[in-house]
């Protein structure tokens, strides 16, 4: 953890989170940082989901009718999926097969199929908790992978290695937010979770300089998009005394707020 110039941890009275606000805010864990410390902690987010032009989505030549089964990333993929063929009319196959990250995931499928009446597989979190019951299907079936702009680099790798039969579409974009209100505000501590957090604060504040702003960036590739702009980490996660970054952010404030009242 990085301090201030004078060699002490400074107070820290206002933190911005990029990401959008807990939606149980009473049982946020952000919440209890605020009670505890006393300070005021708001979200931003830094980055946004813009649906695929319908256009767009035909250059790519890539009918999903075509394929027997579809391996959904998140919320975000199953619902830009099935806008892009109601959008298009088409109707996937009452047979179609469904494989999804989470749970979480799978859940959310109810808001668009009959759920009892469609196999529906979901792992824990990442593309190998599917493994094995994507094997199982590897040689009948032929898998969509619907994603974003940035696509989804650790299950294509996966798919590729396995030699598995399938097909990325792009039906969505991940683009920074306008941030332009923020201009004239300012906080002590700056909060990333992605690397396109940070693309999106230079992109919307190009002349962006750190000062005495605390930078906290949770995750490898978060934190080497802060490096690669040459600025200072004060607080990181997850490490082994504080797997998340309500914790971590914790363990700064304990010493910056401690003697600073």
């Amino acid at each position: 953890m990085n301090q201030s110039k004078n060699g002490k941890y400074k107070r820290v009275e206002t933190i911005l989170i990029s990401q959008p606000q807990p939606e149980e805010t009473k049982r946020s864990p952000y919440r209890n940082l605020e009670d505890k410390y006393g300070i005021k902690i708001d979200f931003r987010q830094f980055i946004q989901v813009e649906p695929m032009p319908m256009k767009e989505f035909r250059r790519q030549r890539v009918n999903p009718t075509d394929y027997s089964a579809v391996i959904f990333t998140g919320k975000n993929a199953i619902e830009h999926f099935f806008r892009t063929c109601e959008e298009a009319r088409i109707k996937m196959s009452p047979d179609t097969k469904y494989f999804c990250l989470s749970e979480a995931a799978a859940l959310y499928l109810q808001k668009f199929i009959v759920y009892r009446k469609r196999k529906v597989f979901f792992g824990k979190r990442t593309i190998l908790d599917l493994k094995d019951q994507l094997n199982k299907h590897k040689k009948k079936e032929k898998f969509l992978l619907p994603c974003s702009n940035l696509g989804s680099k650790k299950v294509v790798e996966f798919l590729k290695d396995n030699e598995f039969d399938f097909q990325e579409v792009i039906m969505y974009r991940t683009v920074a937010s306008d941030l332009s209100d923020l201009t004239d505000i300012t906080y002590d501590m700056l909060v990333f979770f992605s690397p396109l957090g940070i693309e999106s604060l230079y992109e919307n504040f190009p002349e962006f300089k750190q000062n005495e702003t605390r930078i906290a960036a949770f995750g490898k590739l978060t934190t080497k998009a802060v490096l690669d702009k040459k600025l200072a980490i004060n607080v990181a996660a997850p490490v082994p005394e504080a797997p998340s970054m309500t914790m971590a952010i914790d363990l700064y404030l304990q010493q910056s707020n401690k003697n600073n009242k």
